[in-house]
């Protein structure tokens, strides 16, 4: 009976020891810290998932009030419509199939004219509409649009022109959302003042447009000047398509930060508080003809893209043109416009909150690894031992941060919301050092290393086109740093423990 306790005591003790052993390996420790790393990816994946999941909330909260107020706004000079008949024959079987049929039919097919010079000035008052913590850039606008027409080269229109039906003309006028428009347009031709009438699906040149009678005489008659006057509304940006032969667009409001994209920039422009900007565009990069003669169809196709930030969706749109190009749909391409071909004042919010708070993310790898590779040098140099489980607790803490950022980013905006995040996170974790090490001085170190990683991407992502040379340089920094205090350590005395 002795035998067999003395027994268990030897084989408790030898356990003991190998367990020690194991657990006192620096090898071992330093493969199961990394393995520790690889694991807490999962939960920084998971916060880059509700990150996701809250901006396609928010897109889908200002897509509701921008539904409500009025969409993004297209504004296009005035084309001009005179309509022609045409008799079309077609063969179509009779109803055993035996015999064939010839069948003629009448179509009404159009001769359209662009207008020859058109001056656009809109002065726009952006502002912010929200709905709970969300919002999105709505804006009231003022859109004056001045212009003449010249009349049509009838020799170049391939057609019998004595069957142009001039007193059935009509002007028509494109819009993008006509919800948006807040009382009655006032449109005159040659001084004389004109309804214009509502959406009319036979004349679809645009998403949808205005329409005027025009009781023309002849070609001649074409030669006159117009006006066109009108309040819209619309959320996010204001774009113009420039269709006469000389466009001039002149734009001013009341927003500190406008992007200007689309296929032209601005000739002049002055932003502070408020912005102007002004553009002179020629119809040589326009695809459409000056006059041209068939049934109506779409002068554009718009998306609503953010040309400053949609660069996945601009190689989108450069791929489907080079397919294009390889294909008889080509010409379709060629002759429809669409958000590049247009002049886009886009409405920025002050902070994208959801876009930064993405960027901080994919850093959290990175930070994460540092401050274990600190924490472990911190272990060495002191010679106070750090738990496996302790690790594991200061790594759920810096994946928290991520989370506290997002949540009160939503309320107060990113910047404050990154100190007071980061504030909180250095101070849990340097205490918790504190309470392991039980030394004030390795916990104020520690939270000053913190410090300076928080402090480090703070800046990269302030830093939009340098942040990639600060970034390399501050890293090859820090390896520097690292490589010098391993000097100072004998890393032969842990294989002879």
């Amino acid at each position: 009976m002795e035998n067999n306790s003395n027994l268990e005591s030897q084989g408790n003790s030898s356990q003991k020891s190998l367990i020690e052993k194991v657990t006192d390996s620096l090898v071992l420790k330093i493969f199961i810290i990394f393995f520790l790393m690889l694991i807490l990816l999962i939960p920084l994946g998971l916060i880059g998932d509700l990150i996701s999941e809250r901006n396609q909330r928010e897109v889908s909260v200002s897509s509701e009030i921008a539904r409500k107020w009025g969409m993004d706004q297209v504004i296009t000079s005035p084309i001009i419509a005179v309509p022609y008949d045409v008799v079309k024959e077609r063969i179509e079987n009779s109803a055993d199939g035996k015999a064939t049929n010839l069948v003629r039919s009448v179509v009404t097919e159009y001769a359209f004219l662009m207008a020859d010079q058109a001056s656009i000035h809109a002065t726009v008052e952006p502002q912010p509409l929200k709905r709970g913590i969300y919002q999105t850039i709505v804006y009231n606008s003022k859109i004056n649009i001045k212009g003449s027409f010249k009349p049509f080269e009838l020799e170049k229109l391939k057609i019998n022109t004595s069957e142009l039906k001039w007193g059935e003309s009509k002007l028509v006028f494109g819009i993008q959302d006509i919800k948006g428009i807040s009382k009655n347009p006032s449109f005159t031709w040659d001084g004389k003042a004109y309804e214009m009438g509502k959406f009319e699906n036979d004349l679809k040149l645009f998403n949808q447009n205005l329409t005027v009678d025009l009781a023309l005489e002849g070609n001649e008659s074409l030669n006159k000047s117009f006006e066109i006057n009108l309040d819209l509304k619309g959320s996010k940006s204001l774009n113009f398509l420039p269709l006469a032969k000389q466009t001039k667009i002149e734009a001013n409001g009341n927003w500190a930060n406008p992007s200007f994209n689309g296929n032209f920039l601005p000739d002049e422009r002055e932003v502070n508080s408020t912005f102007k900007a002004v553009w002179n565009i020629p119809d040589f990069s326009r695809k459409q003809s000056q006059q041209w003669t068939g049934e109506p169809s779409g002068i554009y196709k718009f998306q609503g893209l953010d040309l400053a930030g949609d660069q996945e969706n601009l190689r989108t749109y450069q791929s489907a043109q080079a397919v294009d190009a390889n294909y008889a749909n080509v010409v379709e391409t060629q002759l429809t416009s669409d958000d590049y071909d247009m002049v886009q004042i886009n409405f920025l919010p002050q902070v994208d909150n959801y876009q930064k708070s993405t960027r901080v993310t994919k850093y959290g790898a990175l930070v994460i690894a540092l401050t274990f590779i600190s924490l472990v040098f911190m272990e060495i140099i002191k010679k106070q031992r750090v738990h496996l489980i302790q690790y594991v607790l200061i790594g759920f803490a810096m994946v928290l941060f991520y989370a506290l950022l997002l949540a009160i980013s939503e309320h107060i905006g990113f910047n404050l919301a990154y100190l007071i995040a980061a504030f909180a996170t250095i101070i849990l974790i340097s205490s918790f050092i504190k309470a392991i090490t039980k030394d004030m001085k390795s916990a104020l170190v520690f939270s000053a290393i913190l410090a300076l990683f928080y402090t480090f991407i703070f800046v990269l992502l302030q830093l939009r086109d340098y942040s990639l040379i600060v970034g390399t340089v501050g890293l090859f920094i820090i390896l520097a740093v690292l490589m010098r205090l391993s000097t100072k350590i004998n890393w032969y005395q842990f294989e002879k423990q």
